[in-house]
């Protein structure tokens, strides 16, 4: 919050003036494909996040394989320095993805490994997040949606708990044009409110 207090030398009035200054809200997409259903319940979950939050999507699809031979003051990948900075950058991470092999995909555990490194210099360390995880099927993602909250126990990074976010058959509420059917909206909105309260108490 930036506070600008305006003086009138001739006056004993003041004016003050308050501008908050919106945070970022890091959104990590699990899917790479470019019509990907996590994307767009990504993009539809983005646009219900309140003034004060920014959300920015990071793209992972680009990171390198996590290779420690290759971490190093002389080599480290231009990548992996950038990724590194954002997180750094952000107050929270959002996290959607779908389950691939009852598991998160590969590139977001890469993402996640990345990350975590250096050792001792985590960007992800008390970084608040959320998981909603999405399928075309019944499941709902559920088994990516716990095995990656096992990693982000690990990483030190707080994670909402209520309401747990598991969207199945996706294909049901998406429209044409990638939007949520109405009934969905206050389901998502409910997810944002709650993961925005988090992110309040850190």
């Amino acid at each position: 919050m930036l506070i600008i207090l305006f003086y009138d030398n001739l006056k004993t009035s003041k004016v003050t003036e308050e501008f908050h200054m919106s945070e970022k809200i890091a959104v990590l997409v699990g899917s790479l494909r470019k019509g990907s259903y996590s994307k767009q319940i990504a993009k539809n979950l983005a646009k219900l996040f309140p003034s004060q939050y920014e959300p920015e999507f990071i793209e992972i699809g680009n990171l390198p394989l996590y290779n420690e031979d290759i971490d190093t003051p002389e080599s480290v990948p231009a990548e992996y320095t950038e990724f590194r900075n954002k997180i750094k950058n952000v107050k929270g991470v959002l996290f959607v993805t779908p389950e691939y092999n009852r598991s998160v995909p590969a590139a977001l555990k890469n993402a996640l490994d990345v990350g975590s490194r250096p050792y001792g210099q985590s960007a992800w360390d008390m970084k608040p997040a959320a998981i909603v995880s999405v399928s075309p099927g019944a499941i709902s993602g559920f088994g990516a949606n716990h095995h990656l909250r096992q990693s982000l126990v690990f990483l030190n990074m707080p994670v909402l708990q209520q309401p747990e976010a598991y969207i199945g058959n996706v294909t049901n509420i998406l429209d044409e044009n990638g939007n949520v059917a109405e009934g969905t909206v206050g389901f998502l909105q409910s997810i944002v409110d709650a993961y925005v309260d988090l992110l309040n108490r850190y």
